[in-house]
Protein backbone atom coordinates (compact mmCIF):
# COMPACT_ATOMS: atom_id res chain seq x y z
CA UNK A 1 0.00 0.00 0.00
CA UNK A 2 1.28 3.46 -0.95
CA UNK A 3 1.50 5.72 2.09
CA UNK A 4 -0.26 9.03 1.58
CA UNK A 5 1.88 12.14 2.02
CA UNK A 6 1.17 14.41 4.96
CA UNK A 7 -0.62 17.53 3.79
CA UNK A 8 0.15 21.21 4.42
CA UNK A 9 -2.43 23.83 3.45
CA UNK A 10 -1.29 27.40 2.75
CA UNK A 11 -3.86 30.21 2.60
CA UNK A 12 -3.15 33.48 0.79
CA UNK A 13 -5.71 36.04 2.07
CA UNK A 14 -7.71 38.27 -0.24
CA UNK A 15 -5.95 41.44 -1.33
CA UNK A 16 -9.02 43.73 -1.35
CA UNK A 17 -12.50 43.92 0.15
CA UNK A 18 -14.76 43.01 -2.74
CA UNK A 19 -17.86 44.10 -0.80
CA UNK A 20 -16.75 47.66 -1.64
CA UNK A 21 -17.14 46.87 -5.32
CA UNK A 22 -13.40 46.40 -5.85
CA UNK A 23 -11.50 43.79 -7.84
CA UNK A 24 -7.89 42.96 -7.10
CA UNK A 25 -5.44 42.76 -9.95
CA UNK A 26 -4.92 39.06 -10.54
CA UNK A 27 -1.31 39.53 -11.54
CA UNK A 28 -0.63 39.36 -7.79
CA UNK A 29 0.32 35.72 -7.45
CA UNK A 30 0.55 34.09 -3.97
CA UNK A 31 4.31 34.57 -3.89
CA UNK A 32 4.59 34.36 -0.11
CA UNK A 33 2.97 30.93 -0.04
CA UNK A 34 4.92 29.69 -3.05
CA UNK A 35 8.28 30.57 -1.51
CA UNK A 36 7.67 28.82 1.81
CA UNK A 37 6.25 25.76 0.03
CA UNK A 38 9.54 24.80 -1.60
CA UNK A 39 11.28 23.18 1.38
CA UNK A 40 8.28 21.10 2.57
CA UNK A 41 7.91 19.79 -0.98
CA UNK A 42 11.58 18.78 -0.95
CA UNK A 43 10.98 17.02 2.37
CA UNK A 44 8.18 14.91 0.90
CA UNK A 45 5.04 16.72 2.11
CA UNK A 46 1.99 17.41 -0.02
CA UNK A 47 1.41 21.17 -0.26
CA UNK A 48 -1.83 22.86 -1.35
CA UNK A 49 -2.20 26.62 -1.87
CA UNK A 50 -5.60 28.31 -1.60
CA UNK A 51 -5.53 31.88 -2.93
CA UNK A 52 -8.49 33.76 -1.48
CA UNK A 53 -8.32 36.42 -4.20
CA UNK A 54 -9.44 33.87 -6.78
CA UNK A 55 -12.77 33.29 -5.02
CA UNK A 56 -15.90 35.42 -4.69
CA UNK A 57 -17.58 35.94 -1.34
CA UNK A 58 -16.65 33.29 1.21
CA UNK A 59 -16.01 30.59 -1.41
CA UNK A 60 -12.28 30.80 -0.67
CA UNK A 61 -12.91 30.11 3.01
CA UNK A 62 -15.07 27.12 2.09
CA UNK A 63 -12.32 25.74 -0.14
CA UNK A 64 -9.84 26.26 2.68
CA UNK A 65 -12.03 24.27 5.06
CA UNK A 66 -12.33 21.46 2.52
CA UNK A 67 -8.58 21.26 2.11
CA UNK A 68 -8.05 21.29 5.90
CA UNK A 69 -10.15 18.15 6.36
CA UNK A 70 -7.12 15.86 6.15
CA UNK A 71 -4.31 18.36 6.74
CA UNK A 72 -1.40 18.10 9.16
CA UNK A 73 -0.83 21.88 9.27
CA UNK A 74 -2.32 25.13 7.97
CA UNK A 75 -0.42 28.39 7.50
CA UNK A 76 -1.20 31.92 6.33
CA UNK A 77 0.31 35.38 5.97
CA UNK A 78 -0.67 39.01 5.44
CA UNK A 79 0.47 42.58 5.08
CA UNK A 80 -1.22 45.61 6.60
CA UNK A 81 -4.64 46.08 5.02
CA UNK A 82 -7.52 43.81 4.09
CA UNK A 83 -5.29 40.72 4.03
CA UNK A 84 -5.10 40.96 7.82
CA UNK A 85 -8.89 40.92 8.11
CA UNK A 86 -9.50 38.15 5.60
CA UNK A 87 -6.76 36.00 7.08
CA UNK A 88 -8.25 36.46 10.54
CA UNK A 89 -11.77 35.58 9.36
CA UNK A 90 -10.49 32.53 7.48
CA UNK A 91 -8.53 31.20 10.44
CA UNK A 92 -11.48 31.81 12.77
CA UNK A 93 -13.49 29.43 10.60
CA UNK A 94 -10.67 26.90 10.38
CA UNK A 95 -10.14 26.78 14.14
CA UNK A 96 -13.89 26.66 14.71
CA UNK A 97 -14.13 23.47 12.68
CA UNK A 98 -10.68 21.99 13.37
CA UNK A 99 -9.64 23.30 16.81
CA UNK A 100 -6.72 20.86 17.09
CA UNK A 101 -5.24 21.54 13.64
CA UNK A 102 -1.85 23.25 14.15
CA UNK A 103 -1.66 26.68 12.52
CA UNK A 104 1.22 29.05 11.74
CA UNK A 105 1.32 32.65 10.51
CA UNK A 106 4.09 34.86 9.12
CA UNK A 107 4.49 37.93 6.98
CA UNK A 108 5.13 41.64 7.53
CA UNK A 109 2.25 42.48 9.84
CA UNK A 110 2.52 39.34 11.96
CA UNK A 111 6.25 40.01 12.33
CA UNK A 112 5.69 43.44 13.89
CA UNK A 113 2.55 42.58 15.90
CA UNK A 114 2.90 38.91 16.86
CA UNK A 115 0.97 39.63 20.05
CA UNK A 116 -2.25 40.26 18.14
CA UNK A 117 -1.91 36.95 16.30
CA UNK A 118 -0.87 34.81 19.26
CA UNK A 119 -3.44 36.12 21.73
CA UNK A 120 -6.19 34.71 19.48
CA UNK A 121 -5.08 31.23 20.47
CA UNK A 122 -5.15 30.17 16.81
CA UNK A 123 -1.43 29.81 16.14
CA UNK A 124 1.36 27.60 17.38
CA UNK A 125 3.81 30.36 16.51
CA UNK A 126 4.52 33.44 14.41
CA UNK A 127 7.37 33.18 11.90
CA UNK A 128 9.36 36.42 12.11
CA UNK A 129 10.91 37.96 8.99
CA UNK A 130 12.45 35.76 6.31
CA UNK A 131 10.43 32.59 6.57
CA UNK A 132 11.62 29.83 4.28
CA UNK A 133 14.11 28.10 6.59
CA UNK A 134 12.13 28.84 9.75
CA UNK A 135 8.92 27.41 8.29
CA UNK A 136 10.76 24.26 7.27
CA UNK A 137 11.94 23.76 10.85
CA UNK A 138 8.43 24.43 12.20
CA UNK A 139 6.89 21.87 9.84
CA UNK A 140 9.39 19.22 10.88
CA UNK A 141 8.90 19.95 14.59
CA UNK A 142 5.11 19.86 14.43
CA UNK A 143 5.23 16.63 12.44
CA UNK A 144 7.56 15.10 15.03
CA UNK A 145 5.49 16.43 17.94
CA UNK A 146 8.40 18.27 19.55
CA UNK A 147 8.35 21.79 21.09
CA UNK A 148 9.09 24.83 18.94
CA UNK A 149 11.09 26.71 21.58
CA UNK A 150 14.51 25.80 20.19
CA UNK A 151 13.73 27.03 16.65
CA UNK A 152 15.27 30.39 15.72
CA UNK A 153 13.10 33.20 14.34
CA UNK A 154 9.81 32.56 16.14
CA UNK A 155 7.40 34.38 18.41
CA UNK A 156 5.61 32.04 20.84
CA UNK A 157 2.80 32.49 23.39
CA UNK A 158 4.03 31.43 26.80
CA UNK A 159 2.23 32.16 30.08
CA UNK A 160 0.06 34.85 28.54
CA UNK A 161 2.81 36.80 26.83
CA UNK A 162 4.95 36.84 23.69
CA UNK A 163 8.33 35.14 23.92
CA UNK A 164 10.75 35.44 20.99
CA UNK A 165 13.39 32.86 20.22
CA UNK A 166 16.87 33.99 19.03
CA UNK A 167 16.81 35.94 15.76
CA UNK A 168 17.53 33.81 12.70
CA UNK A 169 20.26 35.15 10.41
CA UNK A 170 19.06 36.25 6.99
CA UNK A 171 20.31 33.90 4.28
CA UNK A 172 21.32 34.30 0.65
CA UNK A 173 19.23 33.07 -2.25
CA UNK A 174 21.70 30.23 -2.78
CA UNK A 175 20.27 28.73 0.41
CA UNK A 176 16.67 28.92 -0.84
CA UNK A 177 15.29 26.60 -3.55
CA UNK A 178 13.49 27.75 -6.67
CA UNK A 179 9.82 28.63 -6.39
CA UNK A 180 7.55 25.62 -7.10
CA UNK A 181 5.43 27.41 -9.71
CA UNK A 182 3.62 24.18 -10.58
CA UNK A 183 1.59 24.50 -7.36
CA UNK A 184 -0.67 27.14 -8.92
CA UNK A 185 -2.94 26.95 -11.93
CA UNK A 186 -2.15 30.14 -13.86
CA UNK A 187 -5.27 30.08 -16.04
CA UNK A 188 -7.68 31.73 -13.53
CA UNK A 189 -5.18 34.58 -13.06
CA UNK A 190 -4.77 35.00 -16.80
CA UNK A 191 -8.49 34.82 -17.62
CA UNK A 192 -9.35 37.46 -15.02
CA UNK A 193 -6.70 39.83 -16.33
CA UNK A 194 -7.84 39.45 -19.91
CA UNK A 195 -11.32 40.79 -19.10
CA UNK A 196 -12.24 43.91 -21.06
CA UNK A 197 -12.37 46.06 -17.91
CA UNK A 198 -9.36 44.65 -16.08
CA UNK A 199 -7.59 48.02 -16.34
CA UNK A 200 -9.89 49.25 -13.56
CA UNK A 201 -8.84 46.58 -11.06
CA UNK A 202 -7.28 47.85 -7.84
CA UNK A 203 -3.56 48.62 -8.16
CA UNK A 204 -3.45 47.35 -11.72
CA UNK A 205 -0.30 48.40 -13.52
CA UNK A 206 -0.90 50.44 -16.67
CA UNK A 207 -0.95 48.42 -19.87
CA UNK A 208 2.48 48.22 -21.50
CA UNK A 209 2.46 50.98 -24.12
CA UNK A 210 3.25 48.61 -27.01
CA UNK A 211 -0.01 46.73 -26.27
CA UNK A 212 -2.21 49.84 -26.26
CA UNK A 213 -3.79 52.17 -23.72
CA UNK A 214 -6.26 50.43 -21.42
CA UNK A 215 -6.21 47.12 -23.28
CA UNK A 216 -6.13 43.86 -21.28
CA UNK A 217 -2.79 42.21 -20.75
CA UNK A 218 -1.43 39.26 -18.77
CA UNK A 219 1.07 39.99 -16.02
CA UNK A 220 2.67 38.19 -13.09
CA UNK A 221 4.39 39.26 -9.88
CA UNK A 222 7.86 38.12 -8.85
CA UNK A 223 10.32 38.41 -5.95
CA UNK A 224 13.90 39.20 -7.00
CA UNK A 225 15.36 40.21 -3.63
CA UNK A 226 14.69 40.19 0.09
CA UNK A 227 14.94 43.14 2.45
CA UNK A 228 16.13 46.72 2.04
CA UNK A 229 19.25 48.56 3.24
CA UNK A 230 17.46 51.92 3.70
CA UNK A 231 16.95 53.21 7.28
CA UNK A 232 13.54 54.83 6.63
CA UNK A 233 12.02 55.72 9.98
CA UNK A 234 8.41 55.38 8.74
CA UNK A 235 8.95 51.83 7.43
CA UNK A 236 9.04 48.54 9.36
CA UNK A 237 11.59 46.95 7.02
CA UNK A 238 14.62 48.09 9.12
CA UNK A 239 13.15 46.18 12.08
CA UNK A 240 11.98 43.11 10.17
CA UNK A 241 14.96 42.70 7.83
CA UNK A 242 17.66 44.36 9.95
CA UNK A 243 18.50 46.53 6.91
CA UNK A 244 19.89 43.48 5.12
CA UNK A 245 19.37 43.17 1.36
CA UNK A 246 19.74 39.79 -0.29
CA UNK A 247 19.42 39.87 -4.10
CA UNK A 248 18.71 36.96 -6.38
CA UNK A 249 21.54 36.90 -8.96
CA UNK A 250 20.55 38.32 -12.35
CA UNK A 251 21.21 35.02 -14.16
CA UNK A 252 18.94 33.09 -11.81
CA UNK A 253 16.15 35.63 -12.29
CA UNK A 254 16.60 35.48 -16.05
CA UNK A 255 16.59 31.66 -16.14
CA UNK A 256 13.45 31.48 -14.03
CA UNK A 257 11.56 34.19 -15.91
CA UNK A 258 12.60 32.74 -19.29
CA UNK A 259 11.20 29.37 -18.24
CA UNK A 260 7.97 30.96 -17.00
CA UNK A 261 7.60 33.06 -20.13
CA UNK A 262 7.91 29.98 -22.31
CA UNK A 263 5.32 28.21 -20.14
CA UNK A 264 2.84 31.04 -19.52
CA UNK A 265 3.47 33.68 -22.17
CA UNK A 266 2.90 36.72 -19.93
CA UNK A 267 3.17 40.35 -21.11
CA UNK A 268 4.52 41.96 -17.95
CA UNK A 269 6.41 41.25 -14.72
CA UNK A 270 5.82 43.29 -11.58
CA UNK A 271 8.67 42.94 -9.10
CA UNK A 272 7.32 42.98 -5.54
CA UNK A 273 10.71 43.69 -4.00
CA UNK A 274 11.00 46.28 -1.26
CA UNK A 275 13.96 47.79 -3.12
CA UNK A 276 14.85 46.12 -6.41
CA UNK A 277 17.49 48.52 -7.67
CA UNK A 278 20.07 48.59 -4.87
CA UNK A 279 22.90 47.07 -6.93
CA UNK A 280 23.57 48.89 -10.21
CA UNK A 281 25.60 46.07 -11.81
CA UNK A 282 22.81 43.55 -11.12
CA UNK A 283 20.29 45.91 -12.68
CA UNK A 284 22.47 46.26 -15.75
CA UNK A 285 23.08 42.51 -15.97
CA UNK A 286 19.36 41.83 -15.78
CA UNK A 287 18.49 44.36 -18.48
CA UNK A 288 21.34 43.18 -20.72
CA UNK A 289 20.25 39.58 -20.19
CA UNK A 290 16.68 40.36 -21.26
CA UNK A 291 18.00 41.92 -24.47
CA UNK A 292 20.52 39.13 -25.23
CA UNK A 293 17.91 36.44 -24.67
CA UNK A 294 15.32 38.39 -26.65
CA UNK A 295 12.82 38.10 -23.78
CA UNK A 296 10.04 40.42 -24.80
CA UNK A 297 7.90 41.47 -21.87
CA UNK A 298 7.45 44.64 -19.88
CA UNK A 299 8.59 44.99 -16.29
CA UNK A 300 8.47 47.37 -13.36
CA UNK A 301 10.42 47.60 -10.14
CA UNK A 302 11.00 49.80 -7.10
CA UNK A 303 14.13 51.91 -7.45
CA UNK A 304 15.32 54.72 -5.21
CA UNK A 305 15.84 58.31 -6.34
CA UNK A 306 19.50 58.22 -5.36
CA UNK A 307 19.97 54.94 -7.26
CA UNK A 308 18.61 56.48 -10.46
CA UNK A 309 20.87 59.52 -10.10
CA UNK A 310 24.01 57.41 -9.55
CA UNK A 311 23.36 54.76 -12.23
CA UNK A 312 25.40 55.21 -15.43
CA UNK A 313 23.24 56.76 -18.16
CA UNK A 314 23.73 53.79 -20.46
CA UNK A 315 22.45 51.44 -17.73
CA UNK A 316 19.21 53.45 -17.50
CA UNK A 317 19.04 53.36 -21.30
CA UNK A 318 19.43 49.59 -21.29
CA UNK A 319 16.77 49.13 -18.60
CA UNK A 320 14.24 51.09 -20.65
CA UNK A 321 15.20 49.30 -23.87
CA UNK A 322 14.79 45.92 -22.16
CA UNK A 323 11.14 46.62 -21.30
CA UNK A 324 11.07 48.60 -18.05
CA UNK A 325 8.04 50.85 -18.37
CA UNK A 326 7.14 51.74 -14.77
CA UNK A 327 9.57 52.75 -12.02
CA UNK A 328 8.22 52.93 -8.49
CA UNK A 329 9.99 55.70 -6.59
CA UNK A 330 9.56 56.62 -2.93
CA UNK A 331 10.05 60.40 -3.00
CA UNK A 332 8.81 60.68 0.62
CA UNK A 333 9.21 64.44 1.29
CA UNK A 334 10.00 67.77 -0.32
CA UNK A 335 12.41 69.27 2.22
CA UNK A 336 15.95 68.37 3.22
CA UNK A 337 15.04 68.61 6.90
CA UNK A 338 12.25 66.04 6.60
CA UNK A 339 14.39 63.76 4.44
CA UNK A 340 17.06 63.85 7.14
CA UNK A 341 14.49 62.68 9.71
CA UNK A 342 13.41 59.88 7.36
CA UNK A 343 17.00 58.86 6.69
CA UNK A 344 17.21 58.84 2.90
CA UNK A 345 20.07 60.53 0.99
CA UNK A 346 17.74 62.69 -1.10
CA UNK A 347 18.35 66.43 -1.34
CA UNK A 348 16.78 69.47 -2.97
CA UNK A 349 15.04 68.54 -6.20
CA UNK A 350 16.69 65.11 -6.57
CA UNK A 351 13.25 63.53 -6.90
CA UNK A 352 12.39 65.74 -9.87
CA UNK A 353 15.72 65.02 -11.55
CA UNK A 354 15.25 61.26 -11.12
CA UNK A 355 11.70 61.40 -12.51
CA UNK A 356 12.91 63.36 -15.52
CA UNK A 357 15.69 60.80 -16.16
CA UNK A 358 13.11 58.01 -16.36
CA UNK A 359 10.58 60.14 -18.23
CA UNK A 360 12.95 60.98 -21.07
CA UNK A 361 13.48 57.25 -21.54
CA UNK A 362 9.76 56.56 -21.77
CA UNK A 363 9.52 55.02 -18.28
CA UNK A 364 6.56 56.16 -16.18
CA UNK A 365 7.48 57.07 -12.63
CA UNK A 366 4.97 55.96 -10.00
CA UNK A 367 6.12 58.40 -7.34
CA UNK A 368 4.83 58.70 -3.79
CA UNK A 369 5.21 61.56 -1.34
CA UNK A 370 3.92 61.56 2.24
CA UNK A 371 2.74 64.40 4.48
CA UNK A 372 1.80 64.45 8.14
CA UNK A 373 4.87 62.78 9.63
CA UNK A 374 5.31 63.17 13.42
CA UNK A 375 6.51 66.69 14.25
CA UNK A 376 6.28 67.78 10.58
CA UNK A 377 5.53 71.47 10.16
CA UNK A 378 2.79 72.90 7.97
CA UNK A 379 5.45 74.60 5.85
CA UNK A 380 7.16 71.23 5.24
CA UNK A 381 3.91 69.63 4.11
CA UNK A 382 3.21 72.51 1.73
CA UNK A 383 6.74 72.26 0.31
CA UNK A 384 6.18 68.53 -0.33
CA UNK A 385 2.92 69.14 -2.19
CA UNK A 386 4.62 71.86 -4.22
CA UNK A 387 7.54 69.61 -5.16
CA UNK A 388 5.04 66.97 -6.21
CA UNK A 389 3.33 69.57 -8.43
CA UNK A 390 6.61 70.65 -9.97
CA UNK A 391 7.58 67.04 -10.62
CA UNK A 392 4.24 66.48 -12.34
CA UNK A 393 4.99 69.40 -14.66
CA UNK A 394 8.61 68.42 -15.33
CA UNK A 395 7.96 64.72 -16.08
CA UNK A 396 4.70 64.35 -18.05
CA UNK A 397 4.76 60.53 -17.98
CA UNK A 398 5.16 60.41 -14.20
CA UNK A 399 2.30 59.84 -11.77
CA UNK A 400 3.34 61.60 -8.54
CA UNK A 401 0.98 61.45 -5.57
CA UNK A 402 0.82 62.80 -2.04
CA UNK A 403 -0.40 60.36 0.62
CA UNK A 404 -1.26 61.00 4.28
CA UNK A 405 1.20 59.49 6.73
CA UNK A 406 0.11 56.21 8.29
CA UNK A 407 1.76 55.11 11.55
CA UNK A 408 2.95 51.53 11.13
CA UNK A 409 3.94 49.30 14.08
CA UNK A 410 7.57 48.36 14.29
CA UNK A 411 8.85 51.75 13.09
CA UNK A 412 10.62 54.69 14.71
CA UNK A 413 7.80 57.00 13.67
CA UNK A 414 5.20 54.69 15.21
CA UNK A 415 6.77 55.30 18.59
CA UNK A 416 6.90 59.03 17.88
CA UNK A 417 3.24 59.08 16.85
CA UNK A 418 2.17 57.18 19.96
CA UNK A 419 4.13 59.62 22.12
CA UNK A 420 2.15 62.41 20.44
CA UNK A 421 -1.16 60.77 21.35
CA UNK A 422 -1.85 58.54 18.35
CA UNK A 423 -4.13 55.61 19.13
CA UNK A 424 -4.11 53.02 16.41
CA UNK A 425 -6.39 50.02 15.87
CA UNK A 426 -6.50 47.54 18.74
CA UNK A 427 -7.74 44.31 17.16
CA UNK A 428 -7.00 42.32 14.03
CA UNK A 429 -10.36 43.16 12.39
CA UNK A 430 -9.71 46.85 13.06
CA UNK A 431 -6.24 46.66 11.54
CA UNK A 432 -7.66 44.73 8.62
CA UNK A 433 -10.36 47.31 7.97
CA UNK A 434 -7.79 49.88 6.83
CA UNK A 435 -8.20 50.30 3.10
CA UNK A 436 -5.94 51.67 0.41
CA UNK A 437 -2.97 53.44 1.95
CA UNK A 438 -3.49 56.64 -0.01
CA UNK A 439 -7.25 56.84 0.44
CA UNK A 440 -7.50 57.14 4.21
CA UNK A 441 -6.17 59.55 6.77
CA UNK A 442 -5.64 57.22 9.71
CA UNK A 443 -4.24 59.89 12.04
CA UNK A 444 -6.88 62.64 11.89
CA UNK A 445 -6.00 66.10 13.08
CA UNK A 446 -2.32 66.06 12.14
CA UNK A 447 -2.64 67.55 8.66
CA UNK A 448 -3.94 71.17 8.83
CA UNK A 449 -7.10 71.98 6.91
CA UNK A 450 -5.25 74.35 4.59
CA UNK A 451 -2.83 71.59 3.67
CA UNK A 452 -5.66 69.10 3.16
CA UNK A 453 -7.35 71.45 0.73
CA UNK A 454 -4.08 72.04 -1.13
CA UNK A 455 -3.49 68.30 -1.41
CA UNK A 456 -7.03 67.66 -2.62
CA UNK A 457 -6.80 70.40 -5.21
CA UNK A 458 -3.47 69.08 -6.49
CA UNK A 459 -4.86 65.54 -6.75
CA UNK A 460 -8.00 66.81 -8.46
CA UNK A 461 -6.15 68.85 -11.07
CA UNK A 462 -3.59 66.07 -11.65
CA UNK A 463 -6.39 63.57 -12.24
CA UNK A 464 -7.98 65.99 -14.69
CA UNK A 465 -4.75 66.77 -16.52
CA UNK A 466 -4.08 63.08 -17.19
CA UNK A 467 -7.48 62.77 -18.87
CA UNK A 468 -8.60 60.10 -16.41
CA UNK A 469 -12.03 61.62 -15.86
CA UNK A 470 -13.18 61.76 -19.48
CA UNK A 471 -10.61 59.70 -21.35
CA UNK A 472 -9.45 62.66 -23.42
CA UNK A 473 -7.66 66.00 -23.21
CA UNK A 474 -10.02 68.92 -23.79
CA UNK A 475 -10.89 72.29 -22.26
CA UNK A 476 -11.30 70.99 -18.71
CA UNK A 477 -8.03 69.06 -18.83
CA UNK A 478 -6.03 71.92 -20.31
CA UNK A 479 -7.41 74.29 -17.67
CA UNK A 480 -6.39 71.83 -14.96
CA UNK A 481 -2.85 71.69 -16.32
CA UNK A 482 -2.73 75.49 -16.44
CA UNK A 483 -3.59 75.53 -12.72
CA UNK A 484 -0.76 73.07 -12.06
CA UNK A 485 1.65 75.16 -14.11
CA UNK A 486 0.86 78.28 -12.12
CA UNK A 487 0.59 76.57 -8.73
CA UNK A 488 -2.47 78.69 -7.98
CA UNK A 489 -5.66 76.93 -6.92
CA UNK A 490 -7.80 80.04 -6.47
CA UNK A 491 -11.43 79.13 -7.24
CA UNK A 492 -10.34 75.50 -7.30
CA UNK A 493 -13.20 74.23 -5.15
CA UNK A 494 -15.72 76.07 -7.33
CA UNK A 495 -14.20 74.54 -10.46
CA UNK A 496 -14.23 71.07 -8.87
CA UNK A 497 -17.94 71.41 -8.06
CA UNK A 498 -18.66 72.71 -11.54
CA UNK A 499 -16.86 69.80 -13.17
CA UNK A 500 -18.59 67.33 -10.85
CA UNK A 501 -22.00 68.61 -11.95
CA UNK A 502 -20.97 68.67 -15.60
CA UNK A 503 -19.61 65.12 -15.40
CA UNK A 504 -22.81 63.77 -13.83
CA UNK A 505 -24.92 65.31 -16.58
CA UNK A 506 -22.51 64.06 -19.24
CA UNK A 507 -22.69 60.49 -17.97
CA UNK A 508 -26.49 60.53 -17.80
CA UNK A 509 -26.94 61.97 -21.27
CA UNK A 510 -24.21 60.27 -23.24
CA UNK A 511 -23.36 57.06 -21.34
CA UNK A 512 -19.62 57.49 -22.02
CA UNK A 513 -17.21 54.59 -22.36
CA UNK A 514 -15.63 53.49 -19.08
CA UNK A 515 -12.16 54.98 -18.69
CA UNK A 516 -9.32 52.81 -17.34
CA UNK A 517 -8.02 53.80 -13.91
CA UNK A 518 -4.45 54.87 -13.55
CA UNK A 519 -2.85 52.35 -11.21
CA UNK A 520 -1.84 55.14 -8.85
CA UNK A 521 -5.30 56.66 -9.32
CA UNK A 522 -4.40 60.22 -8.27
CA UNK A 523 -7.22 62.14 -6.64
CA UNK A 524 -9.41 59.08 -6.11
CA UNK A 525 -11.44 59.46 -2.90
CA UNK A 526 -9.26 62.22 -1.49
CA UNK A 527 -11.55 62.95 1.46
CA UNK A 528 -10.68 62.16 5.07
CA UNK A 529 -11.63 58.61 6.06
CA UNK A 530 -14.46 58.41 8.55
CA UNK A 531 -15.57 62.03 8.07
CA UNK A 532 -18.42 63.34 6.00
CA UNK A 533 -17.21 64.50 2.61
CA UNK A 534 -17.44 68.14 1.67
CA UNK A 535 -19.22 69.02 -1.55
CA UNK A 536 -15.86 69.86 -3.08
CA UNK A 537 -14.49 66.45 -2.13
CA UNK A 538 -17.52 64.70 -3.60
CA UNK A 539 -16.95 66.60 -6.82
CA UNK A 540 -13.29 65.61 -6.85
CA UNK A 541 -14.20 61.97 -6.29
CA UNK A 542 -16.71 62.13 -9.14
CA UNK A 543 -14.03 63.65 -11.33
CA UNK A 544 -11.92 60.51 -11.09
CA UNK A 545 -14.67 58.15 -12.19
CA UNK A 546 -14.94 57.88 -15.92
Amino acid sequence: MIQRKKKIVLYQPKQVDETLGLESSKDMLPLEMLTIAAFPLEDGYDVVIVDGSLFAGDAGHRRLLEECEDAMLVATTGILGYMVNDGYQAMTKVKGKFPKLPAVIGGWFASVRPDLQLETGYYECVVLGQGELTFRDVVRAIDAGVPLDDIEGLALWRDGQVVKTPRRPIVDWKDIPDVPWHLIDIEPYKLHQMRAKSARDVLRLPTPPWIGYGKPYFGITYFGSYGCPEPCTFCCSPIVTDRRWKPMPADRMLDDLEMLHERWGFDSVRFHDANWGVQRQRSRDFAEGLLNRNLQFGWNAFIETHSILTYPKDTLDMMAESGMYVAEIGAEAGTDNMMKKIGKPIYGDDNIEAAVEMDRRGVQGSITYIIGYPHESEESMIATIDQCRRLHNAAPLARPNVWPFRPIPGTVMWDQAVALGYEGPKTLPEWGSIGEYHLEETWPGVIPERVKQMRMMYQHYATMSYGLARGKIGWWEKRAQARLDSGSYVHGQFEARAFGLYNKVRKKLFNPVDVPRSWVDPGHKTGTAGNAKSKATEAMTDATKG
